[in-house]
């Protein structure tokens, strides 16, 4: 067990700086450099070609697609955008990289120098700079069996599967990040969210973090104060989900501080996270970018995308996160509470859908945010999985807002269309849940609970009218709670006048 400091000393006895290495899979028709498909699952080694397996005498093709959203995301991250850019090959060698190399891109990556400003839960925003983001392949997928948690340590032996090699990614990486202080493991992850919501607002990736579609690579490193050296960092691989990535600063601070403060010396490495504890551990030493032996892929001519076709690109960029987010604040009355919730929930596209759709904005927030979230959470699955559509709630809302539905039997109509019963109308239709409006049903349903409560009766007609609620509520009672309340009410005093 490793030593550990706890978290508010070590950040008030050393500085952190954390940097992250951002990877997002394309969502492309084919791979980066050959035509076999851009697709998630599949049979193991099927979705190939001699490209994606590196046999010799393929050749590579770029795809420009994947260059069009290497762009957009260039610039949704306020980078300026090369006008000639290069690919190289970076050299080590792993079972899941055929070629011993992986094409990516060194010091000409296709967007630089940028930044992305993200808001945090207390109300506070950090500028999050970052240094490039650069295109490049994926590798294959090991997978170790007879080890623990699925790690080659231990294992009998492993399956390499190369359906996921030479899928086309961009890699965002950043410059060390100062000044976070006690923050650090919320703006390390706010980031990350930041830039999940940017892909998707763009429409280059699913960015399905539990796919693996984005992953962090996490850097963390101690300094005695502000205007002291870097120190040494550690970077922590393939982390892919929010919690994860705020664990993994917390841990590595408080592990590394401990270390320090002992009077060691931190060790230069990549280290694994684990999902379970929350901890990390080591890997291999960390090479250096001189270690890959870094030279220009000399099957391929450099890109250089036309300046015309990059202001176009500019010019057709989607509504971005940051400006959404301030505009359906304003537009939907939200307390900076209520919007932090929906971004926190990733509610904010399915909110503005349903709206889209004709519900109105506290209605579709209402029912995103209670009864489909808690399915959710129940379901163990993310709020855009859950069975039901933003028409589905608008329609929903709608039928409330026409009074042909309270809100419980609302409630259950949700259930029902959440059960796969059908649309909002279909289960109305099926369970008879449509709300009692007819004053003749209504007028005998009151008659009778006057008759059954004459002494309530008599306090309404001499003036207690809030001695109403009884009636009304022994009306709900007797039709299951699918009457009118306000038109039962209003037919309670018309009876005892």
């Amino acid at each position: 067990m490793e030593e550990l400091m706890d978290f508010d000393e070590a950040v008030a006895r050393f500085d952190p700086v954390i940097g992250l290495e951002v990877h997002v899979e394309l969502g492309t028709e084919t791979k980066m450099f050959d035509g076999a498909p851009n697709a998630f699952g599949g049979d193991a080694n099927t979705y190939v070609t001699p490209v994606s397996l590196g046999l010799p005498g393929s050749l590579p093709v770029v795809n420009a697609k994947a260059v069009e959203y290497a762009i957009k995301i260039g610039l949704a991250l306020n980078c300026s955008i090369a006008s000639s850019c290069r690919f190289a090959r970076k050299n080590y060698f792993y079972p899941d990289l055929t070629k011993a190399f992986q094409t990516s891109q060194s010091d000409e990556p296709i967007a630089y120098e940028g930044h992305l400003d993200i808001d945090l839960s207390d109300g506070s925003s950090y500028r999050f700079p970052i240094e490039r983001a650069h295109m490049e392949e994926d590798a294959g997928k090991n997978t170790h069996v007879g080890g623990a948690e699925g790690r080659i340590q231990g294992a009998d032996y492993s399956l390499v599967d190369y359906n996921r090699a030479g899928v086309p990614l961009v890699e965002i990486v950043s410059h060390p990040a100062t000044g976070v202080g006690a923050k650090a493991p919320q703006i390390a992850a706010s980031y990350v969210r930041s830039l999940r919501d940017v892909f998707r607002a763009l429409g280059v990736s699913e960015a399905r973090m539990e796919r693996g579609n984005v992953r962090a690579d996490v850097n963390v490193s101690l300094r005695e104060g502000p205007d002291a050296p870097f120190g040494t960092r550690t970077e922590t691989k393939n982390v892919n989900s929010f919690r994860g990535i705020e664990n993994a600063v917390r841990y590595e601070i408080c592990r590394q501080a401990a270390i320090l403060a002992a009077g060691g010396t931190v060790v230069q490495e990549t280290r694994h996270y684990h999902e379970g504890d929350g901890t990390t551990s080591a890997g291999r030493v960390k090479s250096d970018a001189e270690d890959y032996r870094y030279f220009p892929e000399p099957d391929l001519v450099p890109v250089a995308p036309d300046l015309a076709w990059v202001e176009e690109l500019r010019a057709g960029m989607p509504e971005l996160p940051a400006a959404k987010r301030r505009r359906v604040k304003v537009e939907w009355e939200l307390t900076d509470e209520e919007l932090r919730d929906l971004v926190n929930a990733d509610a904010v596209d399915l909110v503005e859908a349903t709206v889209a759709a004709g519900a109105s904005p506290s209605g579709a927030r209402k029912w995103w945010m209670g009864d489909i979230a808690r399915h959710a959470k129940e379901a163990d699955v993310e709020l855009r999985d859950a069975p039901v559509a933003p028409s589905d709630i608008a329609e929903l809302d709608g039928l409330v807002r026409d009074g042909k539905l309270t809100d419980k039997l609302a409630r259950q109509v949700l259930e029902g269309v959440l059960a796969g019963e059908g649309t909002p109308s279909e289960v109305v239709s099926a369970r008879g849940l449509e709300v009692v409006s007819d004053d003749g049903a209504l007028v005998a349903a009151v008659d009778e609970a006057l008759a059954a409560n004459p002494d309530v009766a008599e306090k309404i007609r001499g003036g207690k009218v809030q001695a109403a609620g009884a009636i009304v509520g022994a009306v709900m009672k007797a039709t299951g709670g699918k009457a009118n309340a306000a038109r039962v009410r209003e037919i309670v005093m018309e009876r005892c006048q």
